[in-house]
């Protein structure tokens, strides 16, 4: 079984036996690989944030799922299948706004159900074929979406949908990786409070390919726009609702409202498995709430008169998006043109 062909930068990587999990709360300073060898391990490592971006998640979630089914099939003494089933549920559980983490695991819930000669060599047939898919897929998405921004002066992301985010080229970052080897050389990064994915990931992540990128303050975004540096925003997404509403990373939104002020266009980039297409729109997408403490500095975490509220996402309205560009096609001004053309 061959591993899938990725850049210098990797999330994730398969060995036949176990998944390496690049922890990214590390990065930049530390470059640390986790060995995991069954799902629990895969599922503390997603809901920890040690791997995130929802095709990461998704792809993580397969090979969790392959190795719990190396694990238990060839105990006779128990229903191996029961325990596998388990370790699913237990996956499913690690993140809630991931639309990909969902579809990894129903894919991989068929091919069980559809019993396999060998379910070892079958799911984990299964979860490599969904990695190759999703650099494919990220290949496409960066062509695509490098047509549409064309000679655009700048661009600016939001959060990190690159190679660490995927299974390796990146949504987003797969525009800007295909955008800057047209000759776009101004690519801006905001920090992405509160865990600076963008300052920790994206300009490290764009770095390592040779590419320039300029970190922002949050806070900065607005004036960046007024100044007239950039003329397109592109993000990645972890859930599309069927009208095109879209959850991404929290200040995203706020990113989208700016740029109706100022002229600016927003693109999202994101596989087809990011589509929800049983959510008529945004209004039933679930924000994940992470722990306060992400938020307040210790000396806070035992004053009660002091709390946080932790949305680790945002849902942008369809009206305020540009282009949503998949590997199927792109959807230029979604609000007027409407997702059929993406459905199959």
């Amino acid at each position: 079984m061959t591993e899938p062909k990725q850049l210098a930068v990797q999330a994730l990587q398969w060995t036949g036996d176990s998944l390496k999990v690049l922890d990214q709360r590390l990065l930049p300073e530390t470059i640390a690989y986790e060995d995991y060898r069954d799902a629990q391990g895969v599922a503390e490592a997603i809901k920890t944030m040690r791997v995130r971006g929802a095709p990461a998640i998704g792809i993580a979630a397969a090979y969790g799922v392959a190795l719990s089914v190396k694990l238990h099939c060839y105990d006779r003494s128990v229903n191996w299948s029961d325990q596998v089933f388990a370790d699913i549920e237990r996956l499913a559980a690690s993140r809630p706004t991931a639309v990909n983490l969902f579809w990894a695991l129903d894919r991989m819930k068929a091919l069980l159900n559809s019993q396999p000669e060998d379910p070892v060599a079958a799911t984990q047939a299964l979860a490599v074929e969904i990695h190759q898919d999703d650099i494919a897929a990220n290949h496409r998405i960066g062509e695509l979406g490098a047509d549409i921004i064309g000679g655009a002066k700048g661009v600016l992301t939001h959060c990190n949908a690159g190679a660490l985010a995927t299974g390796g080229y990146g949504t987003a970052l797969g525009v800007i990786r295909s955008a800057c080897r047209r000759g776009l050389n101004k690519v801006f990064a905001g920090e992405t409070r509160p865990w600076l994915q963008g300052a920790r990931l994206t300009v490290w992540e764009l770095a390592q390919d040779g590419i320039a990128a300029t970190l922002i303050a949050d806070s900065a975004a607005a004036w960046l726009m007024k100044s007239g540096a950039v003329d397109w925003i592109v993000v990645g997404a972890d859930r599309i609702a069927a009208n095109g509403d879209t959850a991404n990373k929290i200040g995203t939104y706020s990113l989208a409202v700016l740029a109706k002020q100022h002229g600016v266009k927003v693109m999202v980039a994101a596989p087809l498995s990011t589509i929800d297409w049983n959510l008529a729109d945004g209004s039933g997408i679930e924000i994940e709430q992470r722990e306060p403490n992400e938020l307040l500095p210790d000396s806070y975490n035992q004053e009660s008169l002091v709390s946080a509220w932790n949305p680790v996402f945002d849902v942008t309205p369809v009206e305020l998006i540009a282009a949503i560009v998949t590997e199927r096609g792109v959807v230029v001004n979604p609000s007027e043109n409407g997702m059929g053309s993406l459905k199959s």
